[in-house]
């Protein structure tokens, strides 16, 4: 099996270096792991005592967040190593300065794994929600350096609990304590006799957003555009979350304008969604150069960065992405605001999302009719989407506390001196 899985790893990176020759995001991924070895020996001091945290990309970042701050406020003489898969969590994490060092994790090889934790040295490793590297696990767990899963999720149809699971359950036996999401999550485990150093700690992406929430920053043009209307706020969206949200236009009573944050803000993009909306939308790059509002319902936010802000002006969100294999974005950024979502069909792999809309606080629909349907009923029923906006607050809060539990089992391991 090991044999199978060096092979597609290696199939992989073949497929990703052809990419590269004419995709941006392939080209920085190949770029970003040239001579690693030499870039992180020239770029950690020595002497440090480190903490390495590996996510896959931006989402698992801002899971990661919560505790990387909590280890630097109760660890302080240790320096965080964040690593990541992907360059769109490369990216957005160069742009604050919360780890002490960031690179691209190397290809998953014996070798690399092997110079990598030799270079890097850590004394405890993180690896959040879905990340699970069979090198790198077994060179942790050969050095006996403690390794915990946050923010853990598991369901049927991951290979750990498939016939031929062998090598990938090997992989979970090398994890020292697993912080899970969810109950369904302990039983998937407990089913393959993985029953000790497991708790359910919940998601740190609650206390990341609540924390987000608490301390707002005002955006420069979004109280102008809103005025006195309402605010339907779609986030990450894609064109086929595009295309349903131009059917619901004409559903929106005239005092309601809707903002618009796709997931791709290049030129191409930008201009396929004015011309879906008859070239009706405002930039919000225009704004700040400024142009004016007046008269325009349809808000297009050409920047990264605003999203977790922007769902503070809201009143209903739209999350994107899930009218595509991919599944859906953070549904738990407008939550903590209140605001009910409604979402495309590709939920189910996100356990936040599956909890929120069991709760009925989020409207999966699969086409522009039922959208409209669930649209109709939220913006009628006034007092009804009050009191709801009460109680999705009220849940957020109740579900807080991930990174506390987290910490208080490292400290009681005494995994870090």
């Amino acid at each position: 099996m090991l044999f199978f899985y060096n092979f597609l790893l290696a199939l992989y990176h073949l497929v990703i270096r052809i990419f590269s020759l004419f995709n941006e995001k392939a080209k920085r991924w190949i770029d970003g792991r040239k001579n690693w070895q030499q870039h992180i020996g020239n770029t950690l001091q020595k002497g440090e005592r480190r903490i390495w945290i590996h996510c896959s990309s931006l989402g698992e970042f801002e899971q990661a967040r919560p505790v990387i701050e909590a280890l630097k406020n109760q660890y302080p003489t240790y320096k965080t190593v964040a690593t990541f898969f992907s360059p769109s969590g490369y990216e957005a994490c160069k742009k604050n300065n919360l780890p002490d060092y960031i690179f691209y994790l190397p290809h998953d090889t014996h070798r690399n794994a092997q110079e990598f934790i030799a270079l890097t040295e850590p004394v405890l490793a993180v690896f959040i929600k879905y990340e699970f590297w069979y090198h790198y696990l077994s060179h942790l767990n050969a050095k006996q350096i403690p390794v915990i899963l946050v923010s853990g999720a598991f369901r049927q149809g991951q290979p750990f609990f498939k016939w031929y699971g062998g090598l990938f359950r090997k992989m979970l036996h090398s994890f020292s304590y697993f912080f899970l999401q969810d109950e369904i999550s302990r039983q998937m485990l407990q089913s393959i006799g993985i029953d000790k150093n497991v708790v359910i700690s919940g998601d740190t992406r609650f206390d990341r957003v609540t924390a987000i929430a608490s301390d707002v920053k005002p955006i420069p043009f979004i109280d102008a555009f809103k005025d006195n209307s309402k605010l339907l706020i779609a986030g990450s969206t894609w064109p086929g979350d595009e295309a349903i949200l131009r059917d619901c236009l004409s559903s929106l009573p005239d005092d309601w304008k809707l903002v618009i944050a796709p997931h791709e803000i290049d030129d191409a993009h930008i201009r396929k969604i004015r011309q879906l909306f008859d070239n009706q939308p405002v930039l919000y790059s225009e704004l700040l150069g400024g142009s004016n509002a007046n008269g325009k319902r349809i808000l297009i936010i050409d920047n990264i960065g605003m999203l977790s802000r922007l769902f503070a002006y809201g009143d209903i969100a739209f999350i994107g992405g899930g009218f595509q294999k991919g599944g859906i974005h953070n549904t738990l950024e407008p939550a903590v605001f209140g605001l009910p979502v409604i979402m495309g069909p590709v939920y189910h792999k996100f356990v936040e999302a599956k909890r929120l809309v069991q709760q009925g606080f989020a409207f999966p629909v699969n086409d522009a009719t039922e959208a409209i349907s669930v649209l109709d009923r939220l913006i009628n029923d006034n007092n009804s989407r009050k009191e709801l906006n009460r109680s999705i607050r009220t849940f957020m809060q109740q579900n807080t506390g991930a990174t506390s539990t987290i910490m208080d089992r490292i400290r009681a391991e005494k995994w870090l001196n």
